[in-house]
């Protein structure tokens, strides 16, 4: 398998949709699932920016695996995009380790948060239990892999999203830092 490069957007998708990944606290989280809108709660803050992540084991790493107080995965958002903000991160690997290559997180600022919220979501899966179910596997058996988990059905199969070079160049896809 190549290295992948320094900054690189692997997320699951097909031709259509690509999921990303938010964390909200079990009562919207419940809201956004039943409803299929993350605006259903009246805890939802529409005034706060949204950020969104294409990575699994970062979105783990962010929720503890789910397990954190006020911490769930629930949102894994199938979504088109486009006018956001963005910013590269340490990637991380299933044990939450930090990988030596950047991942993108999203940010879905006011102006096109509603468009985001409304329009660009094509449903919403609630993996909690996976996530929880990834972490019961890892502390089980020290020596499984990515492509384990893939296989068990415990870890989204992620692969290089493409984008063309007009957009390559605006994400400063080809810097080393």
């Amino acid at each position: 398998m190549a290295k992948p490069a320094f900054r690189e957007i692997r997320a699951s998708h097909d031709d259509e949709c690509i999921t990303v990944y938010q964390e909200y606290n079990a009562s919207i989280a419940e809201s956004a699932i039943e409803s299929q809108k993350l605006s259903a709660s009246p805890l939802y803050r529409p005034g706060r920016a949204t950020w969104i992540k294409p990575s699994w084991c970062w979105m783990m790493y962010r929720s503890g695996y789910s397990l954190l107080k006020n911490a769930c995965p629930a949102g894994a958002p199938h979504a088109r995009g486009e006018s956001v903000v963005v910013q590269w991160d340490p990637e991380r690997g299933p044990r939450l380790e930090r990988l030596e290559y950047r991942g993108i997180q999203i940010g879905i600022p006011g102006g096109v948060r509603d468009q985001w919220i409304e329009e660009w979501i094509e449903g919403i899966e609630d993996v909690t239990q996976m996530a929880r179910d990834m972490k019961k596997k890892l502390d089980e058996d020290l020596t499984i892999g990515v492509e384990e988990l893939v296989r068990l059905g415990l870890m989204p199969d992620e692969r290089l999203y493409r984008v063309d070079d007009e957009v390559f160049d605006r994400l400063g896809m080809a810097s080393q830092k």
